[in-house]
């Protein structure tokens, strides 16, 4: 899209063929100890001005435009007001509009009331983003989230009885080889009493620069190699109970082994192919270290 982003912009996989629009820049959170997403911005609200120019701007050039993903990390940080407005200049603009989404930062939804949460979905916000990470309370305290398990299964049932999807977020190995299986068994319970329609299973990358890659160089977070994150990921499905189907995704580009399907009822085939990698590592089709990114 004809924008001029302030970058590094990021977005979910899934978001590969929407306008991406700052909403925000930066994430006024930005304390997680292994993000570095948006440490190179300062957080700032941007005017509706501006934003109007800008979808005005796209509009005139490409105005079949369906899908709005609303940046940086934190644009549900903005007052209701502002993103109602913002939405209804993008209704106004693209009438094939279907669907738009943001990150949705506990930080920001724990200021979001269900009704809120509500009417942005009438308006078109109809799917969140949910960075969970772990389910692990002593590894959501190390890696500094800002909120604890019981927080985001209420803040990710909030925005469920809201109407609107929610996609969840997990980082296999963040539990480091001393907290892999309580982290994976946590964030299946989590996983599963939240029951969001989405949910997407990432691998920790500690980047040069942050607390993580720190504690990593001192010898206090031990990073997980690829067999072992398997093994942990086969634990973490195993252990899933959703109360109804969820679409499951592990094919980011920072995981080794890209799987995908419908929980429970593709729950086998996941299985065999983590068991088939884990009888067998040298045949494995692991993505190679140099080909993964965050």
């Amino acid at each position: 899209m004809p924008l001029t982003y302030a970058g590094p912009v990021y977005r979910p996989p899934s978001e590969a063929d929407s306008l991406i629009l700052q909403v925000t820049l930066g994430c006024s959170y930005n304390e997680c100890s292994f993000c570095a997403m948006y440490r190179q911005k300062s957080f700032k609200k941007r005017p509706l001005e501006e934003l109007a120019r800008e979808i005005e701007h796209v509009r005139r050039v490409e105005p079949s435009v369906r899908r709005v993903f609303l940046a940086d990390g934190d644009a549900l940080v903005c007052s209701t007001r502002h993103l109602l407005e913002v939405l209804a200049l993008l209704r106004a603009a693209f009438p094939s509009l279907a669907r738009v989404s943001t990150y949705a930062s506990p930080q920001a939804l724990r200021k979001k009331s269900e009704e809120e949460l509500r009417e942005l979905c009438e308006a078109g916000l109809a799917l969140h983003y949910l960075g969970c990470e772990s389910g692990d309370d002593v590894v959501l305290e190390r890696i500094a989230k800002g909120a604890d398990s019981q927080e985001l299964a209420e803040l990710g049932l909030r925005v469920q009885a809201a109407g609107a999807k929610l996609s969840c977020m997990f980082l296999s190995g963040l539990g480091g080889r001393a907290r892999w299986e309580e982290h994976a068994l946590a964030s299946a319970r989590l996983a599963s009493a939240i029951s969001p329609r989405y949910l997407s299973l990432l691998t920790v990358t500690p980047v040069p620069g942050t607390p993580l890659h720190e504690q990593g160089k001192r010898g206090e977070f031990e990073l997980l190699d690829p067999v072992e994150i398997t093994r942990e990921m086969r634990t973490f499905v195993a252990a899933l109970e959703p109360r109804a189907g969820i679409v499951f995704r592990a094919n980011h580009a920072s995981n080794y082994l890209p799987l995908g399907g419908t929980l429970p009822k593709d729950r086998a085939a996941i299985l065999a192919a983590l068991d088939a990698a884990l009888a067998d590592p040298e045949s494995a089709p692991f993505v190679p270290e140099d080909w993964r990114g965050l």
